[in-house]
């Protein structure tokens, strides 16, 4: 199955030389926030305001090393996928630009529809 996680194109770049990734979120939450693709809509207004260039994070819960669990933590009915420890960056099978339209929204990539 593939889970997103959405973060600016100049974080990710700081990762580039790294074997994983996840400090920040797991120091801040305990956790790496994640969604799947038909849940991504929920979450994609958290990042309206943001300015710098986004990406997303494809990745491959099968190849993941650490522990993922599906949470409901705001008792929103939806699960969430949580990554409990680092992410393994061979986990991360693609990057793919953040689209937004005039006003903000989230478009979803192409490249997204062959893995719903």
């Amino acid at each position: 199955m593939v889970i997103l996680h959405a973060l600016t194109k100049k974080f990710w770049d700081t990762y580039k030389d790294k074997s994983e990734y996840g400090e920040y979120s797991l120091n801040k939450w305990g956790f790496i926030h994640c969604s799947d693709i038909n849940t991504f809509h929920y979450v994609a207004p958290n990042f309206k305001d943001e300015k710098d260039e986004m990406v997303l994070l494809l990745i491959d819960t099968g190849k993941a090393k650490s522990e993922i669990l599906w949470e409901d933590l705001r008792g929103c009915g939806v699960e969430f996928p949580h990554i409990y420890g680092l992410l393994n960056k061979s986990a991360v099978i693609a990057v793919l630009p953040y689209l937004r339209n005039d006003k903000k929204e989230w478009l979803m990539n192409d490249e997204l529809k062959k893995y719903i």
